[in-house]
Parts: structure tokens; sequence; C-alpha cells
């Protein structure tokens, strides 16, 4: 399998893992969909298996919600469930009465997260509600992240179709993963432009 067949599929992250597994890339079953895709790359590219930084998984039986969260409290033990994310909206609030929840922040919030857990940075969880208000106030548009994704389709399709339902949206994609292009709104344009000639 070359780079582009493998970037003009469509991976479901089981379908990853198990590919992973195969090609012997250390610690597959602990990495997350985007990081599958960017070692199994290097492999189809170099013939290499390239070091992958794993997420740490929290060794503690217990959650930090079960010790209590507050602001000085260290991220030692992370769930991101209902109660954690209700504690940080809660402490937003404290922070910028009125704040409002932009879209992506979560998950932005938690690749920073483990980022600087990556990087031995010890982090509290005063920390994550700053960063959790600074994501939400930024007026930039996030970055998308450097591959085709569901998500990124989906918004740059409701952005570029005026009037358009996510309903279209969800069609217009089932369509995009059959064909043998990138899985970008642009290569779909450009596929029906083709098309359509």
């Amino acid at each position: 399998m070359t780079v582009t067949q493998f970037d003009h599929g469509y991976w479901y992250a089981a379908e990853l893992k198990d590919f992973a597994k195969e090609l012997g890339i250390p610690s597959a079953s602990k990495l997350r969909k985007d990081g599958l895709e960017r070692a199994i790359r290097i492999f189809l590219r170099t013939g290499a298996i390239a070091q992958t930084p794993t997420r740490k998984l929290s060794a503690p039986t217990e959650r930090d919600f079960d010790l209590g969260l507050h602001l000085d409290l260290p991220v030692v033990a992370y769930i991101n469930d209902a109660e954690t994310k209700h504690f940080l909206e809660l402490e937003a609030q404290k922070l910028v009465p009125g704040l409002k929840r932009r879209s992506g922040a979560r998950y932005r919030l938690n690749r920073w997260r483990e980022a600087q857990i990556l990087n031995d940075v010890q982090l509290t969880y005063g920390d994550l509600v700053k960063e959790y208000v600074r994501l939400n106030q930024s007026t930039e548009r996030f970055a998308q992240v450097p591959h085709g994704r569901y998500i990124n389709f989906m918004s740059d399709f409701l952005a570029a179709q005026t009037g358009a339902t996510k309903e279209q949206a969800i069609k217009a994609w089932s369509i995009l993963k059959s064909m043998d292009v990138p899985k970008t709104y642009a290569a779909w344009v450009k596929a029906r432009s083709r098309k359509s000639q």
C-alpha cells in the first residue's frame, strides 16, 4: 500500500489499531486515531517504525474527581466525564461570567492537557480552567487537524455550501468516504466538478 492509497481510504480506529499492530508499531492500542495514522504513514513512506509518543495512562485507581475537584488539585487521574466538565464550566464562569462555550474548545483543551503531560509539565485544575477560558475566548479559527477527518469535512462543507443542512453534509461525507480521493472538502468539490464535465 502506498501513502496515497492509505490517504484515499477511510479507516476506522479499530482497523488502524489492527494494522499498526501487524506492522509492529509499539503501543498501538494506546494511540488515538491521529497518532495511528501518523505512525502508519511514516512506515509506508520509510519502511521504518517511528517512536510514537503515547499518552501516559494514570496509575492511580482513584479519579481526581473522587478526591474533590478544586483549583489547586494536581491533575493526576483526569477523567473526561460529565462531573469534570461541569466543574470546568462552573469555574470558567466564575472567572468570566457569561462565558460562551465555543465548539471544539473541550477537544483542544484535552489535546493541550495531554501535550503538557507528555512534556512532564505539572498541571493543576486551575491551569485547566485558565486554558479552557482562553480557548473559549479566542477569536481565531481553530486550526484543523492536519489530515482528512469527518469533523473538518463537515465544518468546511457547511461553511462553503450556503444554506446547506447537516443531513446534506452527512450524505456528502458518505459519498466522499467511498471515493478514491483524499477525505477533504476540496477533494470532494474537485471530484464532483470532474464528474459533471
